[in-house]
């Protein structure tokens, strides 16, 4: 049994179809298809269910393929040890941004780590929250930028900044004649929503709990990003709250909405790194926080450094 072995092992176990399993370890399907059988006679026991339809995974196979994503992932330390004793800048990084984070972030972000870290190109993916987390943990992923809360085992979470909610309106809204919006009100209009299972929308509905228990029309107006919610309010559908690295300059774009700050105290999220404790590449992050920092998103204020940081990393 092979590295090779378990890496076919995990992507059907993923994939539960041969096909798409081979496609994604760039091998034909009977190569694959072999690899597989070979593991199941080594270890005298049936991993996988085949059928003409589906490949469905046993429940010892389960166990077996969480192994070997543990095996992996430890293996793949070495070749990352390695780098980092050489240059921990030089080589990819591979990083996970949830999807109400990365559009406003990236374009700001890639060119100040090109300049900081120049043999450091980014690998990026974005995705919800639990994928990302999930991709850390199989080392699919370096490291991720997420919205705290967040708990995962093997993990550690670094506050980078924190970030203001604004409220988003038609340009003609009676609420521009106010400076800043009780959240409260959010509960006497339309409220557009990203879709149930975002992290950010929770956050929301937070801000405003009544907004739970507001019927009708409402619980059917939502987005599927940001960006489209933005162009909803701007038909005059409703209004909206996004974060204020999505919206403080919308208004010099787009004279058909307006922008205004919540009432103190402000509500807000607090944005983190999360990379796995063994991650040999602490450099990298560093880069990575700094170009954060240097991107000065719109109405982000900096959290310091969390104390004692610097020893559970390298423990």
């Amino acid at each position: 049994m092979t590295l090779t072995d378990l890496r076919y092992l995990v992507a059907l176990a993923h994939e539960r179809h041969f096909g798409r399993a081979a496609e994604k370890c760039h091998v034909s399907q009977p190569t694959l298809s072999v690899a597989i059988k070979k593991v199941e006679d080594e270890l005298g026991i049936q991993l996988f269910e085949r059928s003409a339809t589906e490949v469905k995974i046993t429940e010892t196979g389960r166990r077996i393929v969480a192994q070997a994503e543990k095996v992996l992932m430890e293996a793949s330390q070495i070749q990352e040890i390695a780098a980092a004793g050489k240059d921990p800048l030089a080589g990819p990084l591979r990083v996970g941004v949830i999807y109400t984070i990365g559009p406003y972030l990236l374009p700001r972000l890639i060119p100040r780590v090109h300049q900081l870290a120049p043999k450091m190109p980014l690998i990026i993916q974005e995705n919800y929250t639990a994928r990302l987390a999930e991709a850390l943990k199989r080392g699919e992923l370096d490291v991720i930028v997420i919205s705290l809360p967040f708990d995962e085992a093997g993990v550690v979470a670094q506050p980078v900044y924190d970030e203001p909610f604004r409220v988003l309106m038609p340009a003609e809204h009676p609420w521009t004649r106010e400076a800043r919006i009780d959240p409260g009100h959010l509960a006497e209009d339309q409220l557009l929503l990203l879709g149930a299972g975002n992290c950010f929308r929770e956050q929301v509905l937070e801000v405003c709990p009544s907004c739970r228990n507001v019927g009708g029309l409402q619980r059917t107006l939502e987005g599927s990003s940001l960006e489209t919610i933005r162009h909803m309010v701007a038909t005059g559908l409703g209004v909206t709250v996004l974060p204020s690295s999505a919206a403080d300059e919308l208004t010099a774009q787009n004279p058909l909405i307006a922008v205004r700050p919540f009432s103190e105290p402000e509500p807000s999220r607090r944005v983190a790194l999360a990379w796995r404790v063994t991650y040999p590449r602490s450099g990298a992050i560093d880069v990575l926080r700094t170009a954060i920092l240097d991107s000065a998103l719109p109405g982000a204020r900096p959290v310091g450094r969390a104390p004692g940081l610097e020893a559970l990393v390298s423990a």
